[in-house]
């Protein structure tokens, strides 16, 4: 998967993501990192990167290994987060880069949907760090995927 691919793709489908900066930096089976630059437009009243825009990035840093096994599969999977966890350690300001080591779950979720068409539930994390590698947030999401009917 190509990262100027998916983010031509926030452009045209996700496009609040892409008004506010969020961008996919690097991608390959196991690790996904977004990066976002806190800026005037995603900021929340006390002068940080406002959490929604976090949690855009921290999004797509999760959701870019599911797209991309499903892709590999060449076949029909739906996929949706179910819910997802935050935390916030520190104050969000400068680049943010959230990094997402957790593609090693996706392609058993994806076999067994496949094996068995019941839906599948894994959670992944991603971690936000700023300039410095302090951690300003860390994102939990529970993604379900199944496999669609013929």
């Amino acid at each position: 998967m190509d990262s100027s691919k998916i983010n031509t793709f926030l452009f045209f489908k996700l496009p609040a993501a892409w008004w506010c900066g969020v961008r996919l930096q690097q991608i390959d089976q196991h690790r996904a990192v977004t990066r976002v630059r806190h800026r005037w437009f995603n900021q929340n009243p006390n002068g940080s990167m406002f959490w929604a825009v976090q949690g855009m990035a921290a999004e797509l840093s999760t959701g870019v290994l599911v797209m991309q096994a499903i892709e590999d599969s060449k076949k029909g999977i739906s996929m949706l987060v179910a819910n997802n966890k935050a935390s916030f350690s520190k104050k969000a300001k400068g680049r943010i880069t959230f990094s997402c080591e957790d593609g090693h779950l996706v392609g058993p979720a994806v076999a067994r949907t496949l094996e068995s068409g019941e839906g599948q539930t894994f959670w992944m994390r991603s971690v936000g760090k700023d300039e410095s590698g302090d951690i300003v947030s860390t994102f939990e999401f529970e993604w379900t995927i199944r496999a669609r009917k013929k």
